[in-house]
Formats: C-alpha cells, sequence, structure tokens
C-alpha cells in the first residue's frame, strides 16, 4: 500500500504551560479546526485544549504518526522545551496556518503579549 503525501504532527494546548495534546492528521489547518469545533477528541473538549502551539510537517502520515506516538512516550518538559523552540511567547499558531491570520513568521517574531499567558500555580 502507497502511503499519502504528506502529513502534519502537532501539539495543542489549553494554556501556557497547560494541557497538552500531542496528534497528527493529513491536513493541519481541517483537523485544528475539528478540534475547535469540539468534533474530534472528547479530551480536547473537556480540558479545551485547542491552541495549536507546535507543529511538524512530514513526507507523509504515517512518518507524522510515527512521530507523534515518539512524542507522546516523552516526559513532559521535552515537550515543553520542543513549544519553546519554535513558539517562545506560546502563541496560537492556528490563524496563521489556516490563512487568515498574519504570516507565521510575523507572530513568532512578534513583540506582543502572548495569546496563553502564564497557567497559575494552585
Amino acid at each position: 500500500m502507497r502511503e499519502e503525501a504528506g502529513g502534519w504532527t502537532y501539539i495543542l494546548a489549553s494554556a501556557r504551560n497547560g494541557t497538552l495534546y500531542t496528534g497528527s492528521a493529513r491536513s493541519l489547518a481541517a483537523r485544528i479546526e475539528q478540534h475547535r469545533q469540539g468534533q474530534l477528541s472528547s479530551f480536547t473538549r473537556k480540558y479545551g485544549v485547542t491552541g495549536l502551539v507546535w507543529f511538524e510537517a512530514h513526507d507523509g502520515v504515517a512518518a507524522a504518526y510515527k512521530r507523534e506516538q515518539q512524542i507522546k512516550r516523552w516526559r513532559r518538559a521535552w515537550k515543553l522545551a520542543l513549544i519553546e523552540k519554535l513558539n517562545p511567547r506560546w502563541e496560537d499558531l492556528y490563524p496563521s496556518v489556516a490563512g487568515f491570520g498574519p504570516a507565521l513568521e510575523v507572530v513568532l517574531q512578534s513583540k506582543l503579549e502572548p495569546r496563553f499567558p502564564a497557567k497559575p500555580r494552585t
């Protein structure tokens, strides 16, 4: 069976340093929209995990799924470091990926306040 071209691995967050969800998809923008509408994972719906904070492109969906499974086995600190490397301000990248926000490079280099403020410690 031939693998379909293109795939994405992504991490969603409820807030900065909040609840994380790792997934993979053939179409990143469509999949994130499904999460935002509450159409997919009951986990993301229950915990309000809708902000796209990290993503990575792959040659195919099998490679994206393999990377998803790898990241899911990681320690939380490693996931946070991965997010911080691409997106230190924890911006929601979905509007840029979906094509109705500023260019991704502009968002990642912006000096504005982050969308996700630090989660209060309890």
